[in-house]
């Protein structure tokens, strides 16, 4: 079962490193990792995906309570979550390609950022499972690069 969590922490040099330190030495693997400053400087949010089949997550969040620097730590409830995620998708496009890989780009909703004689590059943001169905029907045309975020997610209503 994947897990999303959200752990508030310092701002500070060196958290990040212990946070992946201690999942790593608790045969955790991180399948998706985003950090960045919160609406207060000093703090920062990772949210942290992980598949807990193996082993349970209490043990770790446990643990990362114990680091001086974590402040709060949230197991997200998928049903009460808005979760996105950005891919940047660069795709074998030539004159008679590009119309199509165009009208592809506008059924999903992602933007075109960049032109070439050869490629298009394409930004999308959403689910996972949003993310993937483009980049599987782009594949027949040749995808040439992908670079892609981790997962980012925060609670809904008024928290």
């Amino acid at each position: 079962m994947k897990h999303t969590l959200s752990v508030m922490v310092e701002n500070k040099p060196g958290v990040l490193a212990r946070v992946a330190g201690l999942f790593s030495r608790r045969g955790f693997n991180i399948d998706s990792l985003a950090v960045g400053i919160t609406e207060n400087p000093d703090v920062s949010r990772m949210t942290i995906t992980v598949d807990a089949e193996e082993h349970p997550i209490e043990q770790v969040t446990k643990q990362l309570h114990k680091l001086i620097n974590v402040i709060k730590i949230t197991d997200l409830d998928v049903e009460k979550t808005v979760a996105r995620e950005l891919a940047l998708i660069k795709v074998k496009s030539d004159a008679k390609t590009r119309a199509e890989v165009m009208q592809l780009a506008e059924i999903f909703r992602a933007k075109i950022l960049d032109v070439g004689k050869k490629t298009l590059t394409i930004e999308i943001t959403g689910t996972h499972e949003k993310i993937e169905a483009l980049e599987q029907l782009l594949a027949p045309h040749g995808v040439v690069e992908i670079v892609r975020t981790g997962r980012i997610a925060i609670e809904r209503g008024g928290k």
